[in-house]
Formats: C-alpha cells, sequence, structure tokens
C-alpha cells in the first residue's frame, strides 16, 4: 500500500508539502497541487484516516448502538441518523448487539477505541455493568427511545406512556372493555410505561383488567404469535393491544391461523408505525411518529452537542404521539349488547 513518503517521491516534493496539499493547511501552487493529485491516482493513495483525526482531533465518525437490527424500528431509526449525519459529513458505525448486553458492552469498548465524535445509544434494558460504563463515557452522547436510568446524557425519545393510553383509549371508544395487552419484557422501561399507559385509560372508564389479560414476550413478531396463541385459545378478548407493531404482526398471524376476523370479531392495535406496518393483512392500526425523523433529530441534537459542549443539565426531547388509523380495528363485536 502507498505512502504519503511513496506520493512525495513521485511528485518529486517533500511530504510536508504533500501533507499541505491534502489537508489543506497551506497554499501551494496549482502546479504542485497537479503533481501531487496525479501521484495520488497512479499510487492508488489513500490517506490514514488515524492520522488525519490525530492531527485535527476529529474522527468524524459517529457510534450508533442498537439492541436488534433485524427489528424494522431500530432499521429506520439508523436510517434517520445515518442520513443527518452524512449530510454533515460524518459517517456512522453501526453496532447490533443482538439484544445481548455482553456483546453490546464490548462493542462500546470498541467504538470508544476508535475515538468517535460522538455515540448514538438505544439500549438492551436496564444492564448495570452497561450503565455504569455509559456514566463514565465523556463522548458527546444522546440516548434514544429507551431512558437509561443514572446516565446524564441528552435523550429523545416518544411518549411511550401517553402512546399507550392513546392505543387503549382507541380501543375503548369503539366499545372494547376486555382487552389484552401483549408487551415487551417487563423488565424494560418502555414495556413499563406502555402498561402504564394501558391501565390509565382501563382505570378511566372503569374497565377492569385481569391478570391474565397482561402478557409479555420478546419485541417480536414470534414472540407475539406465541403469546396471542396463549390468549386466543382461552376466552378470547375482543381486542389486544401489542406492545409493538413487531408484537402485532405475530398476533395478526395467530388469528388469521384460528380463522379469526380482524378486525371483525378482533381488534389489534401496535405501537411505532413501522413502514411495514402498512403492508401486513389487514394494514395495522397503530400509534406513533415518523421514526426517521426521531432518528434525525437524535443526530441533529448529538452533531449540536460535537459543536457545543453541553453546559448544564441534559436535554430532553419527548416527542409526541399520534393514532395512525388502518383497518386492523373496529367496533366491539357484541357492542349492541353493550354493557357499559
Amino acid at each position: 500500500m502507498a505512502t504519503i513518503k511513496d506520493v512525495a517521491a513521485l511528485a518529486g516534493i517533500s511530504y510536508t508539502t504533500v501533507s499541505h496539499v491534502l489537508n489543506k493547511t497551506r497554499p501551494v501552487s496549482e502546479q504542485v497541487r497537479l503533481k501531487v493529485e496525479a501521484a495520488i491516482i497512479e499510487l492508488d493513495y489513500v490517506p490514514s484516516a488515524v492520522a488525519r483525526s490525530l492531527k485535527a482531533r476529529s474522527t468524524a465518525t459517529i457510534g450508533l448502538l442498537v439492541p436488534n437490527s433485524v427489528n424494522p424500528y431500530f432499521a429506520e431509526l439508523a436510517r434517520g441518523i445515518e442520513d443527518a449525519c452524512e449530510r454533515n459529513g460524518y459517517c456512522v458505525i453501526l453496532c447490533n448487539s443482538d439484544d445481548n448486553p455482553q456483546k453490546q458492552r464490548s462493542y462500546l469498548r470498541v467504538l470508544l477505541e476508535k475515538r468517535i465524535d460522538g455515540l448514538v445509544v438505544a439500549s438492551v434494558g436496564q444492564d448495570s455493568d452497561l450503565l455504569q460504563s455509559l456514566a463514565s463515557v465523556r463522548t458527546p452522547m444522546v440516548i434514544v427511545d429507551r431512558e437509561l436510568e443514572g446516565v446524564d446524557a441528552d435523550l429523545v425519545r416518544i411518549d411511550h406512556e401517553q402512546g399507550a393510553y392513546l392505543a387503549t383509549q382507541h380501543l375503548l371508544e369503539l366499545g372494547h372493555r376486555d382487552i389484552a395487552y401483549i408487551g415487551g419484557p417487563a423488565e424494560t422501561g418502555v414495556t413499563q410505561l406502555r402498561l402504564s399507559g394501558f391501565r390509565r385509560a382501563m382505570a378511566e372508564v372503569g374497565a377492569p383488567v385481569l391478570g391474565n389479560r397482561v402478557r409479555h414476550c420478546d419485541f417480536t413478531s414470534p414472540g407475539g404469535h406465541a403469546t396471542a396463541a396463549q390468549v386466543l385459545d382461552g376466552k378470547r378478548p375482543t381486542a389486544i393491544f401489542a406492545g409493538n407493531d413487531m408484537i402485532g404482526f405475530g398476533v395478526l398471524r395467530a388469528a388469521a391461523e384460528r380463522n379469526i376476523n380482524v378486525p371483525g370479531e378482533l381488534s389489534v392495535i401496535g405501537f411505532d408505525d413501522i413502514e411495514l406496518s402498512r403492508y401486513v393483512y389487514p394494514p395495522l392500526t397503530t400509534v406513533g411518529q415518523s421514526i426517521r425523523e426521531l432518528g434525525e433529530s437524535a443526530a441533529s441534537l448529538l452533531l449540536t452537542r460535537i459543536g457545543t459542549p453541553r453546559q448544564g443539565a441534559a436535554e430532553q426531547r419527548i416527542v409526541a404521539p399520534r393514532i395512525v388509523l388502518r383497518e386492523s380495528t373496529g367496533p366491539r363485536p357484541d357492542l349492541f349488547n353493550d354493557y357499559r
């Protein structure tokens, strides 16, 4: 591989002059610049990013930690972050932890060793070792989607509790009272907030929430499918609130396997509004906000922090959710025998 000294030798000038041409640190004549550019092309020379970053004290690189890149939510989030960073001259290194806290901690070390300029974290759960590591990070950082207790960093997320309240309220307005909630892992903050919103809406109309009407699984379609099968094989509710759209897809599959008409016999609502929710059958009613815009907002906040180090309290951007009406929700089947 060619070095800067090889370029200098071929161009017949000093390597410090080549460095000035590459880094634009000192004016050079047009003739010299053309010699350097010709030598670079002939030798297929690639400047050392490490050397340049040491000189500039910047790598123009952002690290992004996500728990599951297979989940379309995080893929759309990453796209928004990448788009915003690319427009501002930054590259993004994406690290997928596969919902594995140990892998996530390992990736964090790798990113920090690469001297990234900033870090965006969409974390797995509340791993204590990870929280301790993040708490000591001095690199500008933004937490997105899931709040991390004890980590003093800027935060961008949707209002999970209010979103769940709106989703449940929508089902209640359609006359449903026997509503099951299938959420993500019980220990995650996101699940707790969404369950809280569900319970708040139910309590406002005096609708009971029986113990077997609250279930938990992974934030995946297989998890939603297996859990919905248990719910639908017992005394069937008239509606199911899925803790995210991926769980909702699993619920739709379980209903189809049992010839349960959605929404004629069972209403299903999800959370997140991932792009795929428009194309399942029936299209999934959901609650959320533009995921890509959420990613762009996180990246914008991070780039601001890189340019102007944070002073004072961390900033929180809580995005208001909205209901996205599609074809998977409808009136309660026995609405004319309303027992409200």
